[in-house]
């Protein structure tokens, strides 16, 4: 899920955040049916991920449980009956999934998905969420609904919040594969978009962001320079196309380091020809810049060695009358 950028103007807050900076654990936990509250209960013991001494990985301290056997187990992973198949127990599953689930709605929203992920102990806008949001096959951005959430569950064989963080390695192993991640790259497009608006393009600033997510694990040597081209040329570019998202990965995998074997003949978008034409001529001022640097600091150039050859002379005429005066 990376960074909830969707829904919201900044593409820079989180997955689970539509605003990005809200404390984790804020009003959202005030009605929690399974997680929150004071009033004398008793602590029990953090989410299986959390750092010693109660507090998770972004600070925010364990949440008091006050709820029931069933529900605990579902969260820290403890032994249970299964009732499906694959060994796992639905039963728990949805227990998970009401722990977090909206009041209004059933599913999982924007508070509830800062929950979700602090107790699993990731930030929201990493790439280990926008892998579960894939595995969850997530149709929008802070949001797991009912159905997604089950089968999500199921599919990767976790039904605690100890199971999800334990198949975070496999997960993240599996993205790697080259049809895997080919099929993630192609979810986190649509992935990106928003569809309550109907849209069909990305907005650019959230291109950017979505395409640094994605390459988390495998930076193609172009990205940077294509991700400063995107941002140096507002004007231009108003959205990114399905088409354009899916062909730069063949781009990146097809194009040398130099580029020497881009040809605007080929059935590129025409996005990248000016991209190409845009970085050709930031190397060639770069290779000039350098040449220049070096060519300052090596051998001094006429000029310079005209008036080194002035001042000596000078300096020799001025040592002869001292000398002389002795």
């Amino acid at each position: 899920m990376g960074q909830c950028v969707t829904k919201c103007k900044n593409p820079t807050s989180s997955l689970g955040s539509k605003s990005g900076d809200k404390e984790s654990g804020s009003k959202s936990h005030k009605k929690s049916s399974c997680m929150g509250s004071a009033g004398g209960h008793k602590e029990e013991p953090s989410a299986p991920c959390a750092k010693a001494g109660g507090e998770l990985s972004n600070g925010t301290k364990a949440l008091e449980a006050c709820v029931e056997t069933p529900i605990i187990s579902a969260l820290m992973g403890e032994p249970r009956k299964a009732d499906s198949p694959e060994g796992l127990s639905i039963k728990h599953i949805e227990e998970l999934f009401s722990c977090y689930k909206d009041e209004q709605e059933d599913a999982i929203l924007e508070e509830g998905m800062e929950r979700f992920c602090n107790d699993l102990c990731v930030d929201p806008a990493e790439f280990r969420v926008l892998v579960l949001a894939w595995k969850f096959q997530a149709a929008t951005m802070c949001k797991f609904t009912r159905k997604e959430f089950v089968e999500g569950c199921k599919a990767i064989q976790a039904d605690s919040l100890e199971g999800i963080c334990s198949r975070f390695p496999c997960m993240l192993l599996e993205a790697q594969g080259e049809e895997n991640f080919k099929d993630l790259y192609r979810f986190t497009f649509q992935f990106g978009l928003d569809a309550d608006e109907g849209q069909r393009s990305l907005q650019r600033d959230i291109a950017i962001a979505l395409w640094r997510l994605v390459f988390t694990q495998d930076m193609p040597f172009i990205l940077e320079h294509w991700l400063d081209f995107l941002a140096e040329n507002p004007p231009g570019i108003r959205g990114i196309s399905r088409d354009t998202w899916n062909m730069f990965l063949n781009f990146t995998q097809a194009i040398g380091p130099d580029l020497s074997n881009y040809s605007e003949d080929e059935a590129w978008p025409s996005l990248f020809d000016t991209f190409v034409e845009w970085e050709l001529e930031r190397r060639k001022r770069e290779e000039e810049r350098v040449a220049m640097a070096m060519h300052g600091e090596g051998t001094p150039t006429r000029t310079e060695c005209s008036l080194s050859l002035d001042r000596l002379e000078t300096d020799g005429g001025r040592g002869s009358q001292t000398w002389g005066g002795h």
